[in-house]
C-alpha cells in the first residue's frame, strides 16, 4: 500500500460499516462477493475515490461509490459521508417467503412434510410468475 491515495477494499468495507467485522469483509472478498469497478476484488485490492464497489451480502447487492477514504472504523454518520449508496431498494418483506429447512439429522421428510413444502413452493411460483398477456 505504497500509494497514500488508496486503501485496501476489505479495510474500507469494514470501516464504512458495510460489514460487521473485517474478517467478514476479507471472507467476502475471497469468496468473490466483492467487485471493484466490475472486477473481482481480492482483499488487498486498492480502492480510491470514485471507484464503484459492489458487495453481495445477505441475499442483497449493495452498490456504493467511494467518496472518502478511511482506514479506521468510523461512526454511522461519518460512514455515510464516505460513500454514495446506489443500491436498489431491498425487496419488501412480503416477497421473501421463508422456505422450510429441516434440522440436520431429522431424517427423511414424511409425505405430509413434502406436501407442505409443495404448497409453499406453488405459492412462491404464483407470486413470481410474469403477468400473462391476454
Amino acid at each position: 500500500m505504497g500509494d497514500e491515495g488508496s486503501v485496501r477494499v476489505d479495510l474500507w468495507i469494514w470501516s464504512v460499516r458495510l460489514l460487521k467485522t473485517r474478517s467478514m469483509a476479507t471472507t467476502a472478498c475471497r469468496a468473490g462477493h466483492v467487485r471493484v469497478n466490475d472486477q473481482r476484488a481480492k482483499p488487498s485490492t486498492a480502492v480510491k475515490p470514485g471507484d464503484v464497489v459492489r458487495l453481495r451480502h445477505d441475499g442483497r447487492e449493495r452498490i456504493v461509490v467511494v467518496q472518502k477514504l478511511v482506514r479506521k472504523r468510523v461512526g454511522a454518520p461519518a460512514a455515510q459521508e464516505c460513500l454514495i449508496d446506489k443500491s436498489p431498494p431491498p425487496p419488501p418483506r412480503e416477497a421473501l417467503i421463508p422456505i422450510g429447512r429441516r434440522e440436520r439429522g431429522a431424517g427423511r421428510p414424511t409425505k405430509r412434510d413434502r406436501r407442505e413444502l409443495e404448497r409453499v413452493l406453488d405459492r412462491y411460483r404464483i407470486l413470481n410468475e410474469p403477468p400473462k398477456d391476454d
